[in-house]
């Protein structure tokens, strides 16, 4: 009788491991899918709109040291420019506001867990609508077509 050792029978080669592709991981939300597209654009409408609120403060503040460099500061706001940035501002603030709702939804009932791409969806198309009306209002203002 052949004598055993660490699993294998002497003379026998050892079995070659097998190695298996990695498994996706069902559920998650992170995986180039509504729930990762989610979190990318509220990191960054986040950080903006934190960028647009450090900046305001800073020329808001400014009014105390030079009226007459906070009435420059403002002229400047005043062009189409930065027209176009206070609607990329509201449109980020707008998609972080609904999304943070989404978002209080998944954390706090199983409903949102279950229906967090739904909802997505949801953000998206009422953000849509929002900018709908806002948007063609604002361009006749910026551009003169009051």
């Amino acid at each position: 009788m052949p004598e055993k050792t660490a699993g294998t029978l002497v003379g026998d080669k050892p079995a070659a491991p097998k190695i298996a592709m990695p498994r996706r991981p069902a559920g998650t939300l992170y995986r180039g899918r509504e729930g990762m597209w989610s979190w990318v654009l509220h990191r960054i409408t986040g950080v903006a709109i934190y960028f647009f609120l450090l900046v305001h403060i800073l020329d808001t503040a400014l009014v105390r040291v030079s009226p007459e460099a906070y009435n420059a500061v403002i002229d400047t706001y005043k062009t189409p420019i930065m027209g176009l940035g206070e609607t990329a501002l509201v449109a980020a603030i707008g998609l972080h506001a609904l999304n943070g709702l989404r978002i209080i939804l998944i954390d706090f009932s199983r409903w949102g867990t279950k229906h967090q791409r739904l909802m997505f969806w949801i953000v998206i198309g009422l953000w849509v609508v929002l900018l709908i009306g806002f948007v063609p209002r604002q361009f006749m203002h910026i551009f003169g077509a009051h």
